[in-house]
């Protein structure tokens, strides 16, 4: 291969779905970092019903990346076309589209094509890059399918909440808690056990070792992206038992008397983890129930610890 030299990869693979469910997966963009493996984060910077623009933090090759990307949405054609506005090194240029092609009443051709260039022509440059298209477009087909094919409406499975407590703290005295998780264990009742490790500033790889209301503790790894006391982004790489995808959000903004924090969640439900844990019939009612009372919970505890605040949840 020579510098400049386009590459192409096409992946496919055939849903048991409509392609309009497979379809809206992809257009919502903010819901990647619950679905995808390697999406950690995206952030909008222009959005319209056609056009976006963001930047999305992903893990490629076992490292955070982050880039910039557009993309052209097109429902009617069932097309979404990516591509980069500004390439990392060694990637000179990268860009792509999903299409969705029906194939019945409930099946789907997904294709995930790739075009890209090097800013190199060493092979082992384009074998390492080539290695990860493959890799994580393998794993996001898998991902959507996984989904699609759970045997409930996408929303049932797939959802997002947020809580925001206002606190008599500044929003630095806030964003300093929260990214300050390594003293997690002597400051708030729920974590039993913590290890922080920062490489790469604003880049946290966290496991953390939780008390839940059962008595039970469960322990977690998430990838952490802090942004300079505005937001902090986490991905859970191993997520509880009952779910398949967990990412969340705080931010912080003035508020009236002080800092108002708010933390979102995204949360990918496991069906057949919620079966065995509440039985067939109610089992998708009772875990959304269940997860939005006890990561809420914690959620809200962790906030108003910010402030040295006692609360007792109700």
């Amino acid at each position: 291969m020579t510098s400049g030299t386009l590459q192409e990869t096409e992946h496919t693979r055939t849903v048991a779905a409509p392609a309009s469910v497979l379809y809206d997966l992809i257009a919502d963009v903010t819901r990647w970092p619950a679905i995808f493996g390697p999406s950690l984060h995206v952030e909008h910077l222009e959005r319209s019903e056609r056009e976006e623009r963001f930047q999305l933090w992903a893990l490629v090759n076992g490292s955070v990346a982050n880039w910039t990307s557009k993309r052209t949405l097109a429902p009617e054609s069932l097309l979404v076309r990516f591509g980069q506005e500004r390439s990392h090194p060694p990637v000179a240029s990268m860009g792509g589209e999903w299409e969705f092609r029906e194939k019945g009443a409930c099946l789907t051709e997904v294709l995930l094509r790739h075009h890209f260039s090097l800013l190199d022509d060493k092979p082992a440059t384009a074998r390492s890059l080539r290695n990860a298209v493959d890799r994580n477009s393998t794993e996001e087909l898998e991902a959507l399918a996984r989904i699609a094919e759970c045997g409930h409406p996408a929303d049932e499975v797939l959802f997002s909440f947020t809580d925001t407590v206002e606190l008599p703290c500044g929003t630095e005295t806030a964003y300093d808690f929260i990214n300050e998780a390594d003293l997690w264990p002597q400051r708030l009742p729920h974590v039993r056990r913590v290890r922080l490790d920062e490489d790469t500033p604003g880049i946290q790889q966290l496991e953390m070792e939780t008390l839940t209301a059962d008595g039970s503790t469960h322990t977690t790894r998430s990838v952490r992206i802090c942004q300079n006391g505005r937001w902090i982004a986490y991905k859970q790489l191993k997520p509880p038992h009952l779910l398949l995808g967990h990412s969340g959000l705080w931010t912080f903004h003035e508020g009236e008397e002080g800092c108002r924090a708010t933390a979102r969640h995204t949360v990918v439900i496991d069906p057949e983890a919620a079966a065995e844990m509440f039985g067939k019939d109610k089992s998708l009612t009772d875990a959304r129930e269940y997860l939005r009372y006890a990561l809420g919970r914690n959620s809200r505890t962790t906030m108003l610890h910010a402030a040295r605040t006692d609360l007792e949840v109700k």
